[in-house]
């Protein structure tokens, strides 16, 4: 990942300690910040996994289990996205294929954890719920690709929501934890499914907002 400054997302976990110093160990470390962006889409497709899997299973504890680890996946995806950048930008270790690395594998990560989210609905026994999660899927990629859009047309990155990457995540990583508790009152996969409405609700809101500004800035 190279130096891309004005592409990159303004988190203020950036600065926390444990992530700086997770970064500066990696860097030591020689660690490439192409592996660790690789790292995210594979901790997206044992994600993706585990929420297929929780839809068919039966058992209380493994269910829960299941989804338990895909909430962990999810963040953990998060993570490396975070030291990525860390350790290419702020320790010098990007590459000149480094933007490639920087968008790619996002777009790959979200089309898994949220396709995945809609057939693991359907396993459940709710028809047509795969269909769901691959209108929030492309709807994702979609806000992604308003922003890069912006930019080719000279404008600055535009990474407002409701439903930017975080904010996708962060609703995913909650409906898996709270669908561990779903068998308590005799549902299966509504839970799963309610939340990537709405996730598909805010992504398209926000393709919408980014669309607009993108339209003022060109006027402007």
């Amino acid at each position: 990942m190279t130096q891309d400054l004005d592409n990159r997302r303004p988190l203020k976990v950036r600065d926390a300690a444990f992530a700086r110093g997770m970064a500066r160990r990696m860097a030591e470390a020689k660690v490439d910040p192409d592996l660790v962006s690789a790292t995210g889409v594979a901790f997206a497709a044992l994600g993706a996994a585990l929420i297929m899997a929780a839809g068919a299973l039966d058992g209380w504890l493994l269910r829960a289990a299941a989804f338990l680890l895909a909430a962990a996946c999810i963040q953990a995806r998060l993570l490396c996205n975070l030291l990525d950048g860390l350790v290419a930008v702020e320790h010098g270790r990007g590459g000149s294929a480094g933007p490639i690395w920087n968008e790619l594998p996002d777009r790959a990560a979200d089309v898994l954890l949220l396709a995945g989210a809609g057939y693991g609905v359907q396993s459940a026994g709710i028809h047509g719920a795969a269909a769901v999660g691959w209108i929030a899927a492309v709807l994702a990629v979609l806000t992604a690709y308003v922003r890069e859009l912006g930019r080719g047309l000279g404008q600055p990155a535009d990474f407002s929501g409701p439903m930017a990457k975080q904010q996708r995540m962060a609703t995913l990583t909650a409906l898996c934890l709270v669908s561990m508790f779903e068998p308590q009152w005799r549902g299966r996969g509504v839970v799963l499914l309610c939340g990537l409405v709405v996730i598909a609700a805010g992504s398209l809101v926000t393709v919408i907002r980014r669309t607009r500004n993108l339209a003022r800035g060109l006027r402007g």
